[in-house]
């Protein structure tokens, strides 16, 4: 096959690496042939582009194709996506992204590609937005999905999300697991030891993790909330804070003004290979995002068999399962989070037994190649039956 993908940019993040993992399987397991259409990497996020280069992934590189919302700079965009398109004649053509997603799909149905798909890494529209803002989102969304062949949900609850909305109806909507290599993971222990000791945590500290951008609707706030109330009848808990982000001067006077500074360890950004040894010297992770489609850590920490602690946002159900692989909390909720962290941190064989059973449940679900394998059967289907009438 031929097969374009389109994402707005190559950060460190979920759909960001789930993205180029498809381009590589395709490219080494099935011989297709990939172009990566993306924008330029830009701000504290770090990037992917150069791995997605590295790993052979075919990308073109587009200078005005940005996050936020330009009329002029999207436009052009929108011209390239579809020179770019025109000149690579693919069979299909994979959207990834709000942004990324519309032009992606506006260019692709322009020019009548046989199959167009996108998925849903997490919905652009959410209630901490304003009505209009919302609204607006919500047109876009709608517009789009008219545009596509299929749409592609990381999580059941994207698909509820959307179908509630009206942005399209169920039957168009496949649920396919965000994959990644999970044999990192698998292995990760024999790390645990050497960043422990890397990061000044002896034996006795108990670590508790979160991998996140600090951004918005990320949570952090609500984290440093609960290890204030957590740390007085715990001392000896330490906290982990993976990944960088407009926030972090924030994040840091926050900390500093629960007096917290010596229970806090900000890592900075990190490069994808290194979460599994960071994941590893953590003995619970926890999640307090606001919004997220299926967030990457959950599974990640439950294959390097840790237990987890999350508020019951989009996805999150569906890995992390009340009193087998974890706390499902409500939102912004902070006297519960420091119970469920206080319960695991008083009893390790509550955290050994809740990560081992999130390891069996979910190590087969996760792997990229079994992603790889169910998205190109989607693009199979589409190309047998000519994509759907207009």
């Amino acid at each position: 096959m031929r097969i374009a993908h389109v994402i707005t940019r190559l950060i460190l993040g979920g759909a960001q690496e789930n993205t180029v993992l498809c381009c590589e399987d395709l490219l080494r397991q099935y011989g297709d042939e990939v172009l990566l259409i993306t924008g330029p990497p830009l701000g504290p996020e770090g990037s992917l582009l150069r791995r997605a280069r590295a790993g052979g992934v075919p990308v073109e590189l587009i200078g005005s194709l940005r996050r936020p919302i330009h009329p002029w700079r999207d436009f052009a965009s929108y011209r390239r996506i579809k020179q770019a398109l025109r000149e690579f004649r693919p069979e299909v053509v994979h959207t990834h992204s709000a942004k990324g997603g519309v032009l992606g799909r506006a260019a692709a149905w322009a020019l009548d590609v046989p199959a167009i798909v996108h998925t849903v890494h997490g919905a652009p529209f959410h209630p901490y937005q304003g009505r209009a803002g919302r609204a607006l989102f919500q047109a876009c969304e709608r517009w789009a999905a008219g545009r596509c062949h299929a749409l592609v949900s990381v999580a059941d609850a994207m698909t509820e999300l959307m179908v509630e909305a009206g942005v399209a109806p169920r039957e168009k909507f496949t649920t396919v697991y965000s994959g990644m290599e999970v044999e990192p993971f698998l292995d990760s222990a024999r790390h645990r030891e050497r960043v422990r000791r890397e990061f000044g945590y002896g034996s006795h500290h108990v670590v508790i993790g979160k991998i996140a951008r600090l951004f918005h609707l990320k949570g952090h706030e609500y984290v440093i909330r609960a290890a204030s109330q957590l740390v007085r009848a715990e001392p000896d808990v330490r906290f982990l804070l993976v990944g960088d982000g407009v926030l972090r001067r924030r994040i840091c006077r926050q900390i500093a003004a629960a007096g917290l500074e010596g229970h806090f360890r900000l890592t900075g950004l990190e490069p994808p290979e290194r979460i599994p040894e960071l994941i590893a010297s953590m003995d619970i992770v926890v999640h307090a995002s606001l919004r997220e489609g299926l967030a990457r850590v959950l599974p990640q920490a439950l294959i390097a068999g840790k237990p987890v602690v999350s508020y019951d946002v989009d996805g999150a159900r569906e890995v992390v399962i009340q009193h087998e692989t974890g706390f499902l909390l409500p939102p912004r909720s902070c006297e519960e989070m420091t119970a469920a962290l206080r319960q695991l941190v008083a009893d390790p064989g509550l955290r050994e037994r809740l990560g081992s059973q999130g390891r069996r449940r979910f190590t087969e679900t996760f792997r990229h190649e079994r992603m790889t394998a169910q998205l190109r059967a989607l693009y199979k289907r589409l190309l047998g039956r000519g994509g759907t009438s207009r």
